[in-house]
């Protein structure tokens, strides 16, 4: 498993390439499970405390989450955080992090040397849901600029088949090559936003299989809209950097203060980058779940110091051209 001549000239010349089948229903089914029973404990928490009087737990992977929205939309939010974002660091996720198949496909962007980036995310889309609606943005848009000429790989899986009409990904082919567009706070769902139109191609959705990747640079505009299916559309965006690229690697959480110079310091600072594979150093590298997760908690625990980079509110922003 690699890339193709055709892949890899798709992916310098547009921004993303998407592969087909890097990982079967085998590979996937255990983050599936994890994700399921960390919603399943959750419902389950809420029920005993008395919040909820049903957890529809015959309810499949890509139903169970919308059930509970629909039928207790105030408790969405407790239900949710075990797996939203950052938070859900379980084997089952260090496991797809570092199968070798995709690893295999990685080390063809990024070379042999891998780093985990720190910012990887769990993506559960609900139907008709605002905050499930991502805005059109690079992904250097949160990172530190002196990053932003160095790939950052992002990895974006499906953990269901994906569609125009459940939420996958839409991308800005050639969108890489004019650098870091103004982005603004503060936009839709309170993520991000490069408002208007963004420069490059027309965008295109690219709708996907659970277990075809999409790879973007971390320049590739893109964005996610409104679920109108009634699945839950889960994804998986993971990422991943080569050893030149500046990490945190072995750093405490602590060292980044107001003080530091912004250029010492890793592309997303507030959370942890580890080693996944360094044949000249194989001692450094995080080789079970249960360091994976450590590593995460303690920097969950000791937020590091990100040092804003001057993007300023969607509200205030100017005529257009601004």
């Amino acid at each position: 498993m690699s890339l193709t001549a055709a892949e890899r000239r798709q992916f310098q010349e547009e921004g993303w390439v998407m592969k087909p089948g890097v990982l079967d229903d085998a590979d996937l089914e255990p983050v599936r499970r994890g994700l399921h029973a960390a919603v399943d404990r959750e419902a389950r928490r809420a029920r005993q405390e008395g919040l909820v009087d049903e957890t529809f737990p015959d309810a499949p992977f890509d139903r169970r989450l919308a059930l509970l929205a629909e039928r207790w939309p105030d408790h969405l939010a407790r239900i949710m955080a075990p797996v939203n974002s950052g938070r859900f660091a379980g084997p089952e996720l260090f496991h797809t992090i570092t199968h070798p198949r995709l690893l295999a496909v990685v080390e063809a962007f990024v070379g042999e040397r891998i780093i985990g980036s720190s910012v990887y995310r769990v993506r559960p889309k609900l139907p008709r849901w605002e905050r499930g609606e991502v805005p059109w943005h690079q992904d250097s848009g949160y990172f530190l600029p002196h990053c932003d000429d160095l790939l950052v790989l992002t990895c974006w899986i499906p953990l269901i088949d994906v569609s125009v009409e459940n939420g996958c990904l839409w991308v800005v082919p050639r969108g890489h090559r004019n650098g870091v567009h103004r982005h603004y706070t503060g936009g839709h769902g309170g993520y991000l936003e490069i408002p208007g139109r963004v420069p490059g191609a027309e965008p295109i959705p690219v709708p996907m299989k659970r277990g075809d990747v999409l790879f973007l640079t971390n320049l590739t505009p893109h964005a996610s809209f409104e679920n109108h299916s009634d699945q839950v559309r889960w994804s998986l965006d993971l990422r991943y950097q080569g050893a030149e690229a500046p990490n945190n690697v072995g750093e405490d959480p602590a060292a980044c203060t107001p003080e530091r110079d912004p250029v010492t310091m890793a592309c997303y600072p507030p959370e942890a980058d580890f080693v996944i594979r360094d044949p000249r150093a194989p001692e450094s590298e995080c080789r079970t779940a249960e360091e994976f997760c450590a590593l995460r908690e303690r920097f969950f625990e000791t937020r590091a110091f990100m040092p804003g980079r001057g993007w300023t509110p969607l509200a205030s922003r100017g005529p257009a051209g601004d």
